[in-house]
Protein backbone atom coordinates (compact mmCIF):
# COMPACT_ATOMS: atom_id res chain seq x y z
CA UNK A 1 0.00 0.00 0.00
CA UNK A 2 1.51 3.33 -0.98
CA UNK A 3 1.85 6.04 1.62
CA UNK A 4 -0.08 9.08 0.41
CA UNK A 5 -0.08 12.80 1.16
CA UNK A 6 -2.37 15.47 -0.25
CA UNK A 7 -1.20 19.03 -0.93
CA UNK A 8 -2.99 22.04 -2.36
CA UNK A 9 -4.43 25.46 -1.72
CA UNK A 10 -6.76 26.16 1.21
CA UNK A 11 -10.20 24.86 0.27
CA UNK A 12 -9.02 22.45 -2.42
CA UNK A 13 -10.59 19.50 -0.60
CA UNK A 14 -7.53 17.88 0.99
CA UNK A 15 -9.19 17.05 4.32
CA UNK A 16 -12.49 15.85 2.87
CA UNK A 17 -10.91 13.78 0.11
CA UNK A 18 -8.25 12.53 2.52
CA UNK A 19 -10.81 11.22 5.02
CA UNK A 20 -12.69 9.33 2.30
CA UNK A 21 -9.54 7.98 0.67
CA UNK A 22 -8.07 6.84 4.00
CA UNK A 23 -11.31 5.00 4.77
CA UNK A 24 -11.18 3.28 1.34
CA UNK A 25 -7.57 2.21 1.87
CA UNK A 26 -7.97 1.23 5.53
CA UNK A 27 -5.48 3.86 6.71
CA UNK A 28 -5.56 6.28 9.61
CA UNK A 29 -6.28 9.83 8.44
CA UNK A 30 -4.03 12.66 9.65
CA UNK A 31 -4.79 16.33 8.98
CA UNK A 32 -1.63 18.26 9.85
CA UNK A 33 -3.61 21.37 10.87
CA UNK A 34 -5.65 19.26 13.32
CA UNK A 35 -2.42 17.75 14.68
CA UNK A 36 -1.03 21.25 15.17
CA UNK A 37 -4.19 22.33 16.99
CA UNK A 38 -3.95 19.33 19.32
CA UNK A 39 -0.28 20.05 20.08
CA UNK A 40 -0.65 23.79 20.60
CA UNK A 41 -4.00 23.62 22.37
CA UNK A 42 -5.55 26.29 20.15
CA UNK A 43 -7.06 26.70 16.70
CA UNK A 44 -4.60 27.44 13.88
CA UNK A 45 -6.03 30.94 13.44
CA UNK A 46 -5.49 31.80 17.11
CA UNK A 47 -1.97 30.35 17.13
CA UNK A 48 -1.15 32.32 13.99
CA UNK A 49 -2.43 35.55 15.58
CA UNK A 50 -0.69 34.96 18.93
CA UNK A 51 2.68 33.66 17.74
CA UNK A 52 3.00 34.63 14.07
CA UNK A 53 3.46 32.66 10.88
CA UNK A 54 7.12 31.71 11.47
CA UNK A 55 6.29 29.99 14.79
CA UNK A 56 3.34 28.22 13.15
CA UNK A 57 5.58 26.99 10.30
CA UNK A 58 8.10 25.64 12.86
CA UNK A 59 5.39 23.53 14.53
CA UNK A 60 4.06 22.49 11.11
CA UNK A 61 7.52 21.33 10.01
CA UNK A 62 7.94 19.19 13.14
CA UNK A 63 4.49 17.64 12.63
CA UNK A 64 5.13 16.87 8.94
CA UNK A 65 8.50 15.31 9.73
CA UNK A 66 6.88 13.08 12.33
CA UNK A 67 3.72 12.01 10.50
CA UNK A 68 5.52 11.29 7.20
CA UNK A 69 7.63 8.73 9.08
CA UNK A 70 4.54 6.76 10.18
CA UNK A 71 3.54 3.87 7.93
CA UNK A 72 -0.17 3.57 8.70
CA UNK A 73 -1.58 6.95 7.74
CA UNK A 74 -2.74 9.15 4.90
CA UNK A 75 -1.84 12.82 5.32
CA UNK A 76 -3.64 16.01 4.33
CA UNK A 77 -1.38 19.03 4.75
CA UNK A 78 -2.15 22.66 5.40
CA UNK A 79 -2.14 24.91 2.35
CA UNK A 80 1.23 26.47 3.19
CA UNK A 81 3.08 23.26 4.07
CA UNK A 82 5.08 23.42 0.83
CA UNK A 83 6.61 26.80 1.69
CA UNK A 84 9.48 25.12 3.53
CA UNK A 85 11.98 23.03 1.59
CA UNK A 86 12.23 20.53 4.46
CA UNK A 87 8.49 19.84 4.20
CA UNK A 88 8.63 19.46 0.42
CA UNK A 89 11.51 16.99 0.74
CA UNK A 90 9.88 14.96 3.54
CA UNK A 91 6.60 14.73 1.65
CA UNK A 92 8.08 13.94 -1.77
CA UNK A 93 10.61 11.38 -0.56
CA UNK A 94 8.37 9.55 1.92
CA UNK A 95 4.94 9.69 0.24
CA UNK A 96 3.09 9.52 -3.06
CA UNK A 97 1.99 13.14 -3.17
CA UNK A 98 -1.17 14.26 -4.93
CA UNK A 99 -1.68 17.96 -5.64
CA UNK A 100 -5.40 18.77 -5.56
CA UNK A 101 -5.33 21.73 -7.93
CA UNK A 102 -8.08 24.36 -7.88
CA UNK A 103 -8.17 27.80 -9.45
CA UNK A 104 -8.25 30.86 -7.19
CA UNK A 105 -11.73 31.68 -8.50
CA UNK A 106 -13.06 28.22 -7.57
CA UNK A 107 -11.42 28.47 -4.14
CA UNK A 108 -12.93 31.92 -3.54
CA UNK A 109 -16.38 30.50 -4.28
CA UNK A 110 -15.85 27.56 -1.90
CA UNK A 111 -14.34 29.66 0.89
CA UNK A 112 -16.54 32.75 0.72
CA UNK A 113 -18.07 32.07 4.17
CA UNK A 114 -15.01 30.50 5.85
CA UNK A 115 -13.59 32.60 8.70
CA UNK A 116 -11.12 30.03 10.01
CA UNK A 117 -8.29 30.54 7.54
CA UNK A 118 -5.97 33.27 8.82
CA UNK A 119 -4.35 34.19 5.50
CA UNK A 120 -7.75 34.81 3.90
CA UNK A 121 -9.11 37.25 6.49
CA UNK A 122 -8.46 40.24 4.21
CA UNK A 123 -10.56 42.82 2.36
CA UNK A 124 -10.16 41.04 -1.02
CA UNK A 125 -9.89 37.24 -0.51
CA UNK A 126 -9.85 36.54 -4.28
CA UNK A 127 -6.87 38.82 -4.77
CA UNK A 128 -5.11 37.11 -1.85
CA UNK A 129 -5.91 33.66 -3.26
CA UNK A 130 -4.44 34.69 -6.61
CA UNK A 131 -1.25 35.86 -4.87
CA UNK A 132 -1.00 32.64 -2.85
CA UNK A 133 -1.64 30.55 -5.97
CA UNK A 134 1.13 32.32 -7.92
CA UNK A 135 3.54 31.71 -5.06
CA UNK A 136 2.51 28.15 -4.19
CA UNK A 137 1.45 26.44 -7.43
CA UNK A 138 5.09 25.85 -8.54
CA UNK A 139 5.90 24.46 -5.08
CA UNK A 140 2.91 22.11 -5.11
CA UNK A 141 3.94 20.88 -8.56
CA UNK A 142 7.52 20.35 -7.39
CA UNK A 143 6.37 18.39 -4.33
CA UNK A 144 3.71 16.27 -6.02
CA UNK A 145 4.03 13.10 -8.00
CA UNK A 146 0.53 13.60 -9.46
CA UNK A 147 -1.80 16.55 -10.07
CA UNK A 148 -5.57 16.10 -9.83
CA UNK A 149 -7.84 18.90 -11.09
CA UNK A 150 -10.62 19.51 -8.54
CA UNK A 151 -12.89 21.93 -10.41
CA UNK A 152 -15.86 19.69 -11.16
CA UNK A 153 -15.51 16.20 -9.65
CA UNK A 154 -17.38 15.20 -6.51
CA UNK A 155 -15.49 13.90 -3.50
CA UNK A 156 -16.09 10.26 -4.55
CA UNK A 157 -14.97 11.25 -8.06
CA UNK A 158 -11.71 12.71 -6.73
CA UNK A 159 -11.12 9.63 -4.56
CA UNK A 160 -11.66 7.44 -7.62
CA UNK A 161 -9.27 9.53 -9.72
CA UNK A 162 -6.55 9.05 -7.11
CA UNK A 163 -7.24 5.32 -6.76
CA UNK A 164 -7.23 4.87 -10.55
CA UNK A 165 -3.89 6.68 -10.82
CA UNK A 166 -2.44 4.38 -8.18
CA UNK A 167 -3.86 1.35 -9.98
CA UNK A 168 -2.42 2.50 -13.32
CA UNK A 169 1.05 2.81 -11.81
CA UNK A 170 0.76 -0.56 -10.08
CA UNK A 171 0.92 0.96 -6.60
CA UNK A 172 -2.50 -0.38 -5.63
CA UNK A 173 -4.00 -3.72 -6.61
CA UNK A 174 -7.53 -3.00 -7.89
CA UNK A 175 -8.67 -6.33 -6.46
CA UNK A 176 -7.78 -5.30 -2.91
CA UNK A 177 -9.41 -1.86 -2.89
CA UNK A 178 -13.14 -1.80 -2.08
CA UNK A 179 -15.39 -0.38 -4.79
CA UNK A 180 -16.29 3.29 -4.34
CA UNK A 181 -19.19 5.29 -5.63
CA UNK A 182 -18.76 5.97 -9.32
CA UNK A 183 -15.80 3.62 -9.86
CA UNK A 184 -15.35 3.03 -13.55
CA UNK A 185 -13.95 -0.47 -13.31
CA UNK A 186 -16.08 -1.94 -10.54
CA UNK A 187 -19.77 -1.80 -9.70
CA UNK A 188 -20.65 0.37 -6.72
Amino acid sequence: MPLIALVGMPGSGKSTVGRHLARQLGLRFVDTDTEIEQRTGMPVREYFEAHGEAAFRDVEQAVIDEVTRDTDNLIATGGGAVLRAANREALHSRRRVFYLRSTPEELARRLRHDTGRPLLQVADPLKRLRELYRERDPLYRKTAHYTIETARPSVPGLVNMILMQLELTGEVDPNTVPATVGRLDKPA
